[in-house]
């Protein structure tokens, strides 16, 4: 197998939930070896965060969350309690050996541990040190809790979606995917990898990466952010429509429902006459992206009238071979069966101790000679305690044992 991009890369991850195991994740899908320290008897609180929970081969749940599993493969699971002493030296003797160490703790909590940057980087001078927090680690906020539909509130994200206010059932609507975690988890792991590369050229100074769920959540709104920022108006929301062009938006068949967006004016005009409604791309409000912007509230409702007169599967089908960017509406279950999506392997299968096999989403990073294709399931709760600490610390047997009767794994 060709060598993966993170290669020789260890991680010390104290991460829990979603956002920062997500970014650790993506580490380990990139071929770092990412050693996740959890609780001793509990473990990472997502473990509990049901339902769904993985099944064994004859149905009964195990105690892997859907959520846990969703975040956590490739990875090595240690538990140490870092309460005690002996634990919290048992953590600096492994950052001391690592190239990077991620947190999701409340900003000043690991200092009472004696784990926090400042103490970390006496051991290790070379470590990036990543936090991931709801607030970042200043301002009059920082050292509150917060939980992604909190911050998809607080962003203004809530504020652009769903329906208008006026339409039955509007108002600020939550994003239905954990979104913010997600997307604070990407920012963390690009934040990881530009340290990582700054320090090697940099004679191999480390630094502090600092990433706010509330500030990444803001980046990612890209657009409406920006229509803000040049405009001082917040951007309303729009149900469907999205911000590829007018029109972009869901609408109805008789049977159904599609996606559809025309995006430039060559689109426009192929969409309408695929409709059968020539007229409307020929009429002097439409003729431009602008205008038809502009005219957004005339030319809706005719587009959703030509539309409601296909089947849907009909409908698609012409607007594909018009080259009309369209699409189903699909289930989770049937994006799975799409396709397009089976073609890309976008479901992996990987053995699992308890349920036999797991199904996973599969990286969509996609390299010409680095494989990303080699997974390991999310770990057994301290299923690598033993192999990390003899492995990396040179513990002996006995050692091993005395710390779990002292209760510290």
């Amino acid at each position: 197998m060709a060598r993966l991009p993170l290669a020789g890369i260890r991680v010390l991850d104290l991460t829990r939930i979603l956002a920062g195991p997500t970014a650790t994740q993506l580490l380990g899908d990139l071929g770092a070896e990412v050693i996740k320290v959890e609780r001793p008897g509990r473990g990472d609180d997502s473990r509990h965060f049901g339902p769904m929970y993985l099944k064994t081969p004859d149905g009964r749940d195990t105690s892997e969350s859907s959520m846990y599993v969703s975040a956590n493969r490739n990875k090595k699971s240690v538990t140490v309690n870092l309460a005690v002493p002996q634990g919290q030296a048992l953590i600096r003797r492994l950052a001391a050996v690592s190239d990077v160490f991620v947190e999701n703790y409340k900003v000043g909590d690991l200092a009472r541990y004696g784990l926090d940057y400042a103490s970390i980087r006496e051991v290790n001078p070379r470590v990036v040190y990543c936090s991931v927090t709801g607030y970042g680690q200043s301002g009059p906020y920082c050292r509150r809790p917060g939980y992604d539909a909190v911050f998809q509130a607080m962003s203004g994200l809530m504020s652009v979606t769903g329906d208008p206010d006026s339409a039955p059932g509007g108002g600020p609507m939550k994003a239905g995917p954990s979104i913010v975690d997600a997307v604070a988890g990407l920012y963390a792991a690009n934040g990881i990898i530009a340290a990582l590369y700054a320090r090697d050229a940099n004679q191999g100074q480390g630094q502090h990466v600092d990433i706010a769920l509330l500030d990444s959540v803001i980046a990612a709104m890209t657009s409406h952010v920006s229509h803000y920022l040049i405009s001082g108006e917040p951007p309303v929301r729009r149900g469907t429509e999205g911000n590829g062009g007018v029109p972009s938006a869901m609408f109805r068949c008789s049977d159904g429902a599609i996606m559809l967006t025309a995006g430039n004016d060559a689109q426009f005009r192929q969409l309408c006459k695929t409709l059968r409604r020539a007229d409307i791309a020929a009429d002097s409000r439409f003729l431009s992206m602008k205008e038809r912007a502009i005219h957004r509230a005339a030319l809706m409702p005719l587009l959703a009238e030509a539309v409601l007169a296909w089947r849907k599967a009909e409908l698609y089908e012409a607007l594909v071979a018009a080259g009309v960017p369209a699409g189903p509406i699909n289930t989770v279950k049937e994006a799975f069966e799409d396709p397009q999506v089976v073609h890309r392997g976008v479901e992996v299968k990987v053995p699992h101790p308890l349920a036999g096999t797991v199904r996973l989403a599969a990286n969509p990073i996609r390299y010409s000679w680095s494989m990303l294709d080699d997974y390991s399931a999310p770990p057994m709760l301290g299923e690598h305690t033993a192999a990390v600490l003899s492995g990396i610390l040179n513990l002996d047997e006995a050692e091993i044992e005395a710390l779990r009767n002292g209760g510290v794994l």
